[in-house]
């Protein structure tokens, strides 16, 4: 294949990377700001990709991000690119004080409260989870009886008050992502449009400069 890779990427490799990119986040979060500025879309619009972006981080539905974020910017009307990108606001070093907040707030809201101690861990209530669907899956193929028990725990101790308690920190996130967005959108937008124009008045000057030389020169020569 011509884009195939000369030297497949180790397995363990790309997983580190997925942590900890090359050149650490610092770097990674100024390429996704780069890109996201570069958008050729208006300031309002863009910015409303990235509400659509940090708001989703904020919701249980791991793996599904970008679905869910594009969703939300297309009835948002806002740029579909930059609420994918801006989804970058969840990450390993965010993911568990996200989770933490949300959780918090979601139990908060419905009047119940998180066990801990003695009770599985929040990654191993998501491993119990996901061990329920696929043996309860193989079951539902082979006929044989089913148990949901991790999955109920799951919902009502995860899942549920994650979906709840992430809405009001993640329309706060959000939101405070989209008015600081803008204004920067648009001073950079701003500002690469003069550059443009600068280089584009620059090349013109050349090129009649260029032309006027040649014309004295042929004139020069016919005298």
């Amino acid at each position: 294949m011509v884009f195939k890779r000369r030297d497949p990427k180790p397995f363990l490799r790309a997983v580190l990377e997925l942590l900890w990119p090359r050149g650490g986040w610092a770097r990674a979060f100024q390429y996704v700001k780069h890109r996201v500025r570069r958008l050729p879309d208006t300031p309002e619009k863009i910015a409303r990709g990235i509400w659509a972006g940090v708001f989703t981080t904020f919701s249980p539905f791991y793996g599904m991000h970008f679905f869910v974020a594009a969703f939300l910017a297309t009835v948002m009307r806002g740029n579909i690119l930059a609420s994918l990108m801006a989804t970058f606001f969840g990450n390993p070093l965010t993911y568990v004080p996200i989770g933490i907040i949300s959780l918090q707030t979601g139990h908060w809201l419905l009047g119940s409260e998180m066990k801990e101690g003695t009770e599985r861990s929040f990654g191993g209530k998501f491993v119990d989870a996901g061990e329920d669907l696929w043996q309860n899956l193989k079951h539902v193929l082979m006929g044989e009886p089913r148990d949901w028990h991790g999955l109920r725990i799951f919902y009502d101790e995860i899942f549920f008050p994650y979906l709840i308690g992430g809405i009001i920190p993640g329309i706060i996130a959000a939101t405070i992502c989209y008015y600081v967005s803008v204004p920067l959108i648009r001073a950079y937008q701003h500002r690469r449009k003069g550059t443009i124009k600068a280089k584009f008045e620059a090349l013109k000057a050349k090129a009649a400069a260029k032309a006027a030389a040649k014309a004295s020169e042929i004139k020069h020569k016919a005298d």
